[in-house]
């Protein structure tokens, strides 16, 4: 059976990715800096490794370890909710480090296998976030938008090599901890200014009504990308996700 290798698997996206490729007989590499052994259903075709995708040694450790893959997914990832005026310089760093950086390692990393057996598909997972400008979630916005930009152009490098390339954007996603690991993050509330502009996005990002992504839509998603060579480019991953593709054209 064929190998996927996901990162970002202790919970949400990458998580219910990770299940979905083992319920559909997978073998499935799922990787997370901090390993939870106990996370996913035992199986002989599951092997959790740690790794940091911020740290070379780290990426170079957990391939090793990890061997020929057919299908690499760089979910991992974290968001920070914070007016422009008011982000951190650390909290700025961490997020292109993670998200854009973090995602280019992977790639710089996987790519020679892939390259030199002409066979493979790279899927990441970004936001729809970029698809519109959004207050509050501009500097990680920016750096989910990189990769959009990094993947349109690796997608015409891999072409002659037989190497498919797709972007993968969810949508708003109450039931994950996205927006609780945003929180430690957050600045603004003593700002007379910001105060409710902070207060109506937390308000609305926890609620649980109308159009919104499940974790099981981007698992979904991740498995059309991986598994049809006839998947689009871009994949919208919930109902909120296709309506803000389908309003962005």
């Amino acid at each position: 059976m064929p190998t996927v290798l996901i990162t970002g698997c202790s919970s949400g996206f990458g998580l219910e990715t990770a299940r979905h490729f083992l319920a559909k007989g997978w073998n499935v590499i799922a990787t997370m800096r901090q390993p939870k052994p106990d996370i996913l259903p035992a199986s002989d075709r599951l092997t959790i490794l740690p790794l940091d995708v911020t740290n070379h040694e780290s990426i170079a450790k957990a391939l090793a370890q990890a061997g020929d893959i057919d299908v690499l997914v760089n979910n991992a990832g974290f968001g920070a909710a914070v007016p422009i005026e008011l982000t951190e310089p650390e909290t700025a760093r961490q997020l292109f480090e993670t998200n854009t950086l973090g995602t280019l390692a992977m790639l710089q990393a996987v790519l020679p296998q892939f390259r030199a057996r002409r066979s493979g598909t790279i899927i990441n997972v970004t936001s729809t976030v970029t698809l519109k400008p959004l207050p509050l979630v501009s500097v990680y916005r920016a750096s989910k938008a990189a990769v959009n930009a990094l993947t349109e152009s690796l997608a015409v490098e891999m072409q002659p090599f037989g190497v498919r390339v797709h972007i993968v954007l969810p949508g708003r996603s109450p039931e994950t901890s996205f927006g609780n690991n945003a929180m430690p993050h957050l600045r603004g509330l003593d700002n007379p200014d910001y105060k409710s502009m902070i207060e109506g996005m937390i308000a609305n990002f926890r609620e649980e009504g109308g159009p919104v992504t499940h974790a099981s839509d981007v698992a979904e998603a991740v498995w059309q990308a991986a598994t049809d060579p006839a998947a689009p480019f871009r994949i919208a991953a919930g109902e909120d996700a296709v309506q803000w593709m389908a309003e962005a054209g």
